[in-house]
């Protein structure tokens, strides 16, 4: 399905996008807020190719894998999204306390 397609390209450009930030960041807070966005980009990618893998592919084996990278994409954005809330207020403290010192 070009829905999922599409989806599937653009969170797998986000995951590369948080990547390249994570790499030429240098506050280990925000470093660690970024790879849980990145986290959270490459779990959606793997999620939405078992969905679209439903779509595509009409087999037993086809449909076992889909699932686990169902369960595996959607567990990683679940597990992303709790450390990027956790490190949130960390990040807006790291950036004050960065400011100020400039």
């Amino acid at each position: 399905m070009p829905v999922f397609v599409f989806f599937i390209v653009l969170s797998l450009a986000f995951y590369l996008f948080y990547k390249i930030q994570y790499v030429r960041s240098n506050r280990p807070m925000e470093r660690k807020w970024l790879s849980a966005k990145s986290s959270m980009m490459l779990g959606l990618f793997v999620g939405l190719f078992g969905i679209n893998t439903f779509f595509v592919q009409q087999s037993t084996v086809a449909y076992a894998i889909a699932t686990i990278f169902i369960v595996l994409g959607f567990s990683s954005v679940w597990a992303g999204f709790k450390a990027y809330r956790h490190f949130t207020p960390y990040v807006k403290q790291e950036a004050a306390e960065w400011d100020k010192s400039s």
